[in-house]
């Protein structure tokens, strides 16, 4: 087993799930989750538009004990202190520190990674953003799922995590999703940006 007290940096070789392998391999999961990302905009769009160096699926850190549990003999590393470009491992039957928000996961330590799990907040039905407690989501309307069965994070929703630090890929997906916004997503989202970043340069097409 892995020390739980050692850190690595955070890279190595990606070689992502796609989200109908991802969807394969937590069909009998007994946690939602949601594909979350790029590919939560893409699968919105309904087409590929662009690559993806990764792959992530969002879940609730409640469920962090069943989360473990079902990746079983996985080798899973947190970011954790976040922000620090470090990784340490959480073993099976290890905590999640309550600041613990993404773990990337491979299937052995000589494989690359394949999935990286972001995790967020619950207060009973409602999601609750990590970022700013006011946003928030019921959960049953937090996500769709796709004409095969692959559920994944809403787009509005996904593109409010994406507004913070937004990078081309970033504003690549915003432009591709906006038109398919419906007018009770877009208020969702301006709704979201103008709590938490009321200068965001979105907003002004999000209320054309």
């Amino acid at each position: 087993m892995n020390d739980t007290h050692a850190t690595v940096p955070a890279r190595g070789r990606w070689a992502p799930l796609s989200p109908r392998q991802t969807a394969e391999f937590l069909a009998g999961a007994d946690f939602p989750w949601w594909i979350a990302g790029g590919y939560a905009i893409e699968l919105a769009v309904g087409e590929p538009y662009r690559e993806h160096g990764d792959l992530d699926v969002l879940v609730l850190h409640r469920d962090q004990d069943r989360v473990r549990r079902f990746f079983g003999g996985w080798d899973l590393f947190m970011a954790d202190p976040p922000g620090a470009g470090m990784l340490r491992p959480w073993p099976p039957g290890g905590l999640l520190p309550a600041r613990v928000h993404d773990v990337w996961c491979r299937r052995a330590p000589d494989e690359p990674w394949s999935v990286q799990l972001m995790f967020d907040e619950a207060d009973g039905e409602e999601w609750v953003s990590r970022r700013d407690a006011r946003v928030r989501r019921a959960l049953a309307q937090l996500g769709r799922v796709t004409s095969t069965g692959v559920p994944y994070l809403s787009p509005e929703v996904q593109l409010f995590y994406k507004a913070k630090n937004v990078r081309e890929k970033d504003q690549l997906d915003f432009d591709r999703m906006l038109p398919r916004l419906d007018a009770t997503e877009r208020a969702w989202l301006a709704g979201a940006l103008e709590l938490v970043l009321p200068v965001h340069a979105w907003l002004g097409r999000l209320r054309r």
